[in-house]
């Protein structure tokens, strides 16, 4: 399977920016021959992409075009080095084109900021069976985690963090644990929606689920009456593991104050978010107000 060299990719950095009058500084590369990545969001947040791909992603212009990306123009390089004529299209013209060896695309979205985004719509989100975090609590949360770009993190019902996490992790993974099976489902159709690749979605917490899969730095957890043996097992993950959990129910959060002192868990720090809003009609709407809490083993 052909891959691309560092200095082939350097050399098609270079013919780019003299084709298009630009400096190193203004292209991003992303090489996706070898390691899943979040390809279309990181396109659909950057103004030049130059993505390196091979017959790993056969339909990646079939996937920009789902997610809403085929006004897009892209420059086609076949190869290993830039040579012969290299030709623009709008991706949805190529949708058809399967990708069977190395090419080398630069994606212009030129409308975009280049920003990182927090707190998605939860309109966005396939529905699911759960009722989903409003996105300025869910903001607060993904402060509290305060994730690095090659975090490995575990979440435990939790499908929309999931995905803000993903964004956030470009080098890393999730660990998605959903319990059952409409979750999962939901969780699989979000992922898709995304166009997340570093999810990888478990049914449990027990040593098979998780055979393989990289340790995690950090949980949150959407804390329920099995929260004692998920703190177990995810210590014995990780005995250094930093732990975010919410819930909404004051029993609860009994529960985990003494958790973590039988599992030595330390730094506890407990926070209530209330968010109310007043619609666009006058009427005043209070989300529910969550107990969030943190700690690390």
């Amino acid at each position: 399977m052909k891959e691309y060299s560092t200095d082939s990719m350097l050399e098609w950095i270079g013919y780019f920016c003299r084709k298009m009058d630009l400096i190193p500084e203004q292209i991003k590369p992303l090489d996706i021959c070898t390691k899943k990545k979040n390809v279309i969001p990181f396109v659909d947040s950057h103004r030049r992409v130059l993505v390196f791909a091979n017959q790993t992603s056969p339909d990646l212009f079939y996937d920009f075009w789902e997610a809403g990306l085929g006004e897009l123009d892209v420059w086609c390089g076949y190869g290993d080095t830039p040579e012969g004529e290299i030709k623009t299209e709008k991706i949805k013209n190529l949708i058809n084109n399967r990708i069977e060896g190395p090419v080398a695309l630069l994606i212009v979205n030129e409308n975009t900021r280049e920003s990182h985004r927090i707190g998605i719509r939860n309109e966005n989100f396939t529905r699911g069976p759960i009722h989903y975090v409003c996105k300025e609590i869910r903001a607060i949360i993904m402060s509290l985690l305060a994730v690095d770009t090659e975090d490995v993190i575990c979440i435990v019902s939790g499908e929309s963090i999931v995905i803000e996490s993903a964004y956030a992790v470009r080098e890393g993974m999730i660990i998605a644990v959903e319990g059952d099976m409409e979750s999962m489902r939901s969780m699989e159709e979000n992922v898709d929606k995304f166009g997340v690749q570093n999810v990888e979605i478990v049914p449990d917490l027990s040593e098979k689920s998780l055979k393989g899969l990289p340790k995690p730095r950090l949980a949150f957890l959407v804390a329920t009456k099995s929260i004692e043996s998920d703190i177990q097992n995810l210590l014995a993950l990780n005995p250094r593991m930093q732990f975010v959990l919410y819930t909404l129910e004051l029993d609860i959060l009994a529960d985990i104050r003494t958790l973590f002192k039988i599992y030595n868990i330390k730094n506890m720090e407990v926070i209530q978010v209330a968010v109310s809003k007043i619609k666009a009609n006058s009427a005043f709407v209070a989300e529910p107000s969550p107990w969030i809490i943190t700690g690390e083993a």
